[in-house]
């Protein structure tokens, strides 16, 4: 079967406003601590109340899927983890719900060994919502630099 040129060039202009609509915010830190230090604090879901600053606290469902973080400032952001490694020292998880400008958020935290210590690295993809791509862009990229800088520092 035989797709016309009209509905070829349909889906390829609706791929390409697609991908224009993506964004994606990455950071990464090096930190004096080894892996085995830096994974303790982030390789637990619920953790991240004990190491980034925005987050008052965080309560794990019954099957430890999801977390529902408590933002200092007010307000609640649900995640539900995706994937999840041990051996490899990373999870990828999903924003459910939240006062963040953004849709289809995915976003990996990891940590590496480095020469000396360890790398510690953060990337999202996503799409505005409610604001700019811009404004969406610099809310994550803050949320990725304080976090980081808290976990690198210490």
């Amino acid at each position: 079967m035989r797709l016309s040129y009209r509905v070829l060039s349909a889906l390829g202009l609706i791929l390409v406003m697609s991908s224009a609509q993506a964004l994606e915010s990455k950071a990464e830190k090096t930190s004096t601590q080894p892996v085995a230090a830096v994974w303790k604090k982030i390789g637990d879901f619920c953790g991240i109340a004990s190491w980034h600053p925005a987050i008052a606290s965080c309560q794990l469902s019954a099957n430890k899927k999801e977390r529902t973080l408590t933002l200092k400032g007010g307000g609640t952001i649900v995640e539900r983890l995706v994937r999840w490694s041990n051996k490899d020292h990373f999870y990828t998880y999903r924003i459910v719900s939240g006062p963040l400008p953004v849709a289809d958020y995915e976003s990996t935290l990891r940590v590496r060994a480095a020469k000396s210590g360890s790398v510690i690295s953060w990337r999202g993809h996503y799409k505005a919502k409610g604001a700019s791509d811009a404004d969406a862009q610099k809310a994550i990229d803050g949320v990725y630099e304080s976090g980081l800088t808290a976990l690198a520092g210490g």
